[in-house]
């Protein structure tokens, strides 16, 4: 009779160890999913054209305009840039740029939408050195996309080529208009919308 209680006591213990293995495996997984679905990918819209650099510290890495109004994924941040993905391309963009959407998409969604992104729509998306040819002409587009300068150039050139500067110094006087567009290395003098001259900025 011993050995009976013994051994129902026994599987009842074998059971019971089962079911809690069994509780803790359900609660692991429960966790996981829960991981994966705070596993989520922010997006930004660009409030202006921005270019999109392949190094951040190089303005003529440039790779492409984003036009203003476009959605970006973000995938992280540097200081003010913001590294994000658009049209198959990584790079990082001026984080004043863009604005950060209030609701970040999951992962899997963002992805999944851009590959379903129809063929003509991509066919229609401008690059950077088509939209410059259009403006300005094979030549010009030319440097500009290898984000050249040169003296005489307008300042909606520069803007091209450079991108939106940090800051803008403007002095009027009578008919003429002085502008100094500082870069985070470098100065430019403009008066009356042509670049006259530049150099570093000195630390």
């Amino acid at each position: 009779m011993e050995k009976i209680i013994f051994s129902f006591l026994l599987l009842s213990m074998i059971f019971s160890v089962r079911a809690q293995a069994d509780r803790t495996e359900i609660l692991q997984d429960l966790e996981k999913n829960q991981i994966a679905d705070q596993n989520v990918t922010a997006t930004a819209t660009t409030t202006s054209s921005t270019r999109l650099f392949a190094d951040k510290d190089d303005l003529t890495s440039v790779i492409l305009i984003i036009p203003s109004g476009s959605a970006v994924e973000v995938l992280g941040s540097e200081e003010d840039y913001l590294y994000v993905f658009f049209e198959e391309y990584e790079g990082f963009i001026q984080s004043r740029h863009a604005v950060i959407d209030k609701t970040p998409a999951k992962t899997g969604q963002v992805i999944h939408e851009q590959k379903e992104q129809p063929v003509q729509q991509k066919e229609q998306e401008v690059s950077r050195f088509t939209y410059l040819e259009n403006k300005y002409g094979t030549s010009i587009a030319s440097k500009l996309n290898q984000g050249k300068i040169w003296k005489g150039m307008t300042s909606e050139m520069v803007s091209d080529s450079w991108g939106t500067p940090q800051k803008i110094n403007r002095v009027i006087s009578g008919n003429n208009i002085r502008e100094e567009w500082i870069y985070k290395n470098s100065w430019l003098f403009f008066q009356n919308e042509r670049l006259l001259e530049w150099g570093p900025i000195r630390r």
